[in-house]
């Protein structure tokens, strides 16, 4: 199965949505977390200092500038896998509700993280899997196997130069005991999202991090000791700059055999995510695969352009990007109520500059276009625009009220009806794949899901509700059209005031 097969395979569509017998098994729920029954723990610094660094800054950073050496020591990176782990705690009636830093599909939080280092400074080298549920690591390999990591990505510099590199897995069934096959999307939306935080939190330390999808898997896997048919490495992060150099390449990778604790009863194999995933792999040649799709430049509308107006930076807001992590959430009801045009402005400046990724070279263009429905912005005629980065403004394609359509584009639900505005992220598949291959398909997932994780960030710092959303595929594309022909959903976002009990 091809990437754009499998794509085409797991397309919501009403007819579909209807026929499907699909219901949830509550009983044999996936516990979201993975815990290694016989590895002990070692504990992360629990206490950390707030940044200070202003969430919209963070979250605009194209990556850290720094130059020289930039080794993390244990709480720098404590400081960074909290923007993805446990922010707070719910009791209920038999049971307790986590909630995580960054947003996941469903949350049930199937993407795991793993830390392959060097020696930092209270951690010893080895790789290292993160425990989110009490916050701490526990070491799979003793030694530094950065090694591993430098060859599988054909000597990525930022890879080779890093003393930590974070890996990013997902655990298959975690995700598809609710969605199914369609869960290969939500690995590449979740782990996005978690990226976004990852990066935001990076720069907020000044550390070097980039996003790395150019690696031979089978490599990687191995020194993860995961089998890609229930688990598998999605992305690489490498974090600083400098330390010691990896040692040569030792022995072969050998298997460890540990033990985990089951995730549920049984598990429900969906053939088509483990076809997509060997479609998208890489043996070799991850060095070609890198740079950036070719930046077009766009014809100029006839239509007059709504330029932007985002806040100057006296007028930003100044929370830390430590604190709009923490209290971030995915707003369950919006007011139907208007927000400014600075705000709808700000959230697109600052969340669509550059990613610092391996898919997206110095002059090459982002894999992916925003269109929105704007339904209540003040000073914005309620309709349908596409974003076009260059010019930093809005082209309207059509006025009108179209809360009804957002709510059937978004399977029926509120919130797309209700929100302020909806931002679709769109990216020609048979563009992105012929210059990446089928591992472009990755690629333009996760890039959506980033966009999508810093716009969740971006709306919470300008005190704004947001959440993420499924779609029905081809009649987003159709609504669009014809400006969006040939190009897919890849994610969406609402964006509005949430709706309080008063405003009952």
């Amino acid at each position: 199965m091809k990437a754009l097969d499998y794509h085409q395979a797991t397309k919501h569509s009403l007819a579909r949505l209807h026929a499907n017998p699909h219901r949830l098994d509550f009983a044999n729920m996936p516990r979201p977390f993975k815990i290694y029954s016989d590895l002990e723990r070692r504990p992360l610094p629990a206490e950390r200092r707030d940044t200070g660094v202003p969430a919209l800054n963070a979250v605009a950073s194209p990556g850290s500038a720094a130059s020289g050496e930039r080794v993390p020591g244990v709480e720098e990176l404590a400081r960074i896998l909290a923007s993805v782990g446990i922010t707070r705690r719910r009791a209920y009636p038999g049971g307790e509700m986590q909630f995580r830093g960054a947003s996941c599909t469903g949350a049930l939080y199937h993407i795991e993280i793993y830390v392959v280092c060097g020696d930092l400074a209270g951690l010893p080298a080895g790789v290292h899997q993160f425990q989110a549920h009490d916050f701490s690591v526990c070491t799979l390999r003793g030694g530094d196997h950065r090694h591993a990591l430098i060859e599988a990505s054909d000597a990525n510099l930022e890879v080779a130069t890093a003393p930590a590199v974070l890996v990013l897995t997902s655990t298959w069934w975690r995700n598809a005991w609710k969605y199914q096959a369609r869960m290969y999307r939500h690995a590449w939306w979740d782990s996005g999202c978690m990226a976004a935080n990852l990066l935001a939190m990076a720069a907020a330390l000044d550390l070097p991090a980039s996003v790395v999808l150019g690696f031979a898997d089978e490599p990687v896997n191995r020194l993860l000791d995961v089998d890609p048919a229930h688990e598998a490495a999605l992305a690489l992060i490498p974090l600083g700059r400098g330390g010691a150099a990896a040692p040569a390449p030792g022995p072969a990778i050998a298997a460890l055999g540990l033990t985990t604790e089951p995730l549920s009863q049984y598990e429900v194999a969906y053939p088509e995510i483990a076809a997509a995933h060997a479609a998208t792999s890489l043996a070799s040649d991850a060095a070609a695969w890198r740079g950036g799709l070719e930046a077009v430049e766009a014809t100029p509308p006839e239509a007059k352009l709504v330029t932007l107006e985002p806040m100057g930076d006296d007028a930003l807001p100044q929370e830390s990007v430590d604190a709009v992590i923490h209290r971030r959430g995915s707003t369950r009801r919006f007011a139907r109520k208007e927000l400014s045009f600075a705000q709808l402005s700000t959230i697109l400046e600052r969340t669509t500059g550059a990613i610092p990724a391996d898919f997206i070279g110095p002059s090459g263009g982002p894999l992916t276009e925003l269109y929105l429905i704007v339904h209540a912005v003040d000073g914005v005629t309620p309709g349908t625009y596409a974003y076009r980065r260059k010019e930093r403004a809005l082209e309207p394609l059509r006025q009108g009220d179209f809360r009804q359509q957002a709510g059937a584009l978004g399977l029926g639900q509120e919130l797309p009806a209700d929100a302020s505005f909806n931002i679709y992220y769109l990216s020609d598949l048979d563009a992105v794949v012929g210059r990446f291959g089928e591992r472009g398909y990755r690629a333009a997932q996760i890039e959506g899901g980033i966009l999508g994780g810093k716009a969740y960030l971006a709306s919470y710092a300008l005190g704004c509700g947001a959440t993420g959303l499924t779609f029905i595929d081809d009649d987003v594309t159709e609504f669009f059209s014809p400006h969006a022909a040939g190009k897919s959903v890849m994610f969406l976002m609402a964006i509005g005031r949430p709706r309080r009990r008063q405003d009952d």
